[in-house]
């Protein structure tokens, strides 16, 4: 997609602050971040929402980035929390899928 700014950070269009990459996923810091800590994990392929996502492979692949991810920062021990918007509704901005792993900070329930 040729006006989806996370497919401009796939192709190197653009160049985000990058902290874990593999064939299939890309890892970066968040450019208004909510949290100490806040990355986003998407898929390289250009899947739009948590709707479309249909490969159950993938689904586990960007967990386990998760999983590595907050290692690499420091933050399992400590906790963190992932985050999947999906939709208007449910705070969607960029229509591409994307995970945020937020962390150094107290956390609240229920979010806003």
């Amino acid at each position: 997609m040729t006006d989806c700014i996370f497919c401009k950070m796939v192709s190197g269009e653009m160049k985000p602050d990058i902290v874990y990459e593999n064939e299939q996923l890309l890892a970066f810091r968040d450019i208004n971040p909510q949290a100490p800590v806040h990355i986003l994990i998407i898929p390289k392929a250009h899947i739009s929402t948590l709707n479309d996502l249909k490969d159950t492979s993938l689904a586990g692949r960007l967990l386990q980035a998760v999983i590595k991810v907050a290692a690499q920062e420091g933050l399992a021990d400590d906790g963190y929390r992932t985050v999947i918007n999906c939709n208007e509704q449910g705070g969607q901005d960029v229509y591409h899928l994307h995970l945020h792993v937020l962390g150094r900070r107290q956390m609240r329930w229920p979010p806003g």
